[in-house]
């Protein structure tokens, strides 16, 4: 398996295997928080009050996916150097400092375009938090890279399961108080600085003078531009996928319009939130077992997708009934449509396998085209004259399918192209 070695402080190593491991116990408690935050809201609200909560935070993850693409540029770029020097140390600091700036302003200018047909209810009250919580994602995106890049297993599974956990304790002790969305909306947003200030103290020593970035500002401005424009691509198909819903289907009922979102978000989440947890573990297994790629690959792809065919037939014989135990008073979604959402999430997942591939090989713009491609087809799928549970299935399949045929197809060219150089003429 994955021997390799990252050396720590102190010089002990810790595996890989015992590092995906580490970071898949977080990913499982993250989202075990993430599935109770998922049934609590919507069981003390309400399905019509939750659509209003599910569009702030598929509209706060969408950001925060789409600036996911800094942390697997910084992993890409990031590598351990024995004291590094102070200006190599300052150049992810001041590079994610200026980054949350960047953001934060763009968000509050950006605004007066979207916040009104986005929350038409509250306007204004939503931005704010929506700023403060996407710009403090940006440092914690540039410090989950750099520790990725030096194997730093233990501090990124604190970083993962703390902000979870501050997430849902301060959800569950708002709803005790109010059933406020904008009250919720903050909650959502402040884990992520706090998470920061709460865990600095102790993963500072882990990673100050003990990372060096391969390029320079230019540079990784460049690269980390096309990795936001594929992460913002890949948020689109996946946490922005709410968002988009309500904007295309103006006419379906708030409540029938927040099952399905609340549907679609539980049957999906168990493949995805692990395929896209481990995005930037997969870019350090390609990039360093470049002699086991097809083999690696592979046996990838075949495990997620066996994974959604047994969940998929789970879903379709238990899902209706799982529903009626959690939502006794909502409508129940039929097998066949629970069984269709899981399918769609294993494509999802692996493309977020081929994707790392692509990347691992420093092909930015075929990394980034497969995601804009996928999301493309994703829109223009929900825009189709047909039935709103049709348009949900088929643009849940279609983007996906997209992306994967063209880095599929890339992966394909560039293997026969390395075959024939080695070869010889």
């Amino acid at each position: 398996m994955w021997c390799v070695t990252a050396q720590g402080e102190s010089g002990s190593g810790v595996s890989r295997l015992s590092g995906v491991s580490l970071i898949l116990a977080a990913t499982i408690m993250s989202g075990i928080a993430s599935y109770v935050v998922t049934w609590l809201v919507p069981h003390q609200i309400g399905f019509a009050a939750y659509a209003t909560f599910a569009v702030f935070w598929s509209f706060i993850y969408l950001v925060v996916g789409a600036l996911f693409g800094i942390q697997q540029e910084v992993t890409r770029a990031t590598s351990a150097t024995a004291g590094a020097a102070d200006a190599h140390v300052g150049k992810a600091r001041n590079f994610g400092l200026a980054g949350g700036v960047v953001v934060f302003l763009l968000v509050v200018a950006t605004a007066p375009l979207w916040v009104s047909a986005a929350f038409p209810v509250g306007g204004w009250s939503y931005v704010w938090p929506l700023a403060i919580g996407t710009a403090s994602f940006v440092m914690i995106a540039v410090l989950c890279g750099s520790l990725y890049g030096i194997a730093r297993w233990r501090e990124l599974a604190m970083l993962m399961v703390t902000d979870s956990l501050l997430r849902l304790i301060g959800i569950a002790i708002v709803l005790g108080f109010t059933s406020s969305t904008v009250a919720l909306a903050w909650v959502v947003a402040i884990p992520f600085p706090l998470t920061l200030v709460l865990l600095w103290p102790f993963i500072r020593r882990s990673i100050v003078g003990k990372t060096e970035l391969d390029v320079g500002y230019r540079s990784i401005t460049w690269n980390v531009s096309r990795t936001i424009l594929a992460a913002a691509s890949t948020g689109v198909m996946v946490s922005g996928f709410p968002l988009l819903l309500g904007l295309t289907s103006s006419g379906v009922s708030k409540v029938t319009f927040g099952f399905v979102i609340l549907a679609t978000t539980l049957t999906r989440a168990p493949l995805i939130v692990i395929a896209m947890s481990l995005q930037s573990y997969f870019i350090i297994i390609f990039r360093d077992r470049a002699d086991r790629f097809w083999r690696t690959f592979l046996r990838l792809q075949g495990l997620i997708l066996a994974s959604g065919v047994v969940l998929a037939a789970l879903g379709w014989l238990l899902g209706p009934s799982v529903f009626g135990i959690l939502f006794p008073a909502g409508p129940r979604p039929e097998g066949w449509f629970i069984a269709a959402l899981v399918l769609s999430s294993a494509l999802v997942g692996s493309l977020c396998i081929s994707a790392p591939a692509v990347l691992a090989r420093s092909a930015h713009f075929v990394y980034s085209a497969g995601w804009v491609v996928g999301a493309l087809v994703t829109i223009a799928s929900l825009l189709l004259p047909v039935d709103f549970t049709t348009r949900v299935v088929i643009a849940l399949f279609a983007g996906p399918i997209a992306g994967l045929f063209l880095h599929g197809g890339y992966l394909l060219t560039r293997g026969r192209v390395s075959a024939v150089t080695v070869a010889g003429p």
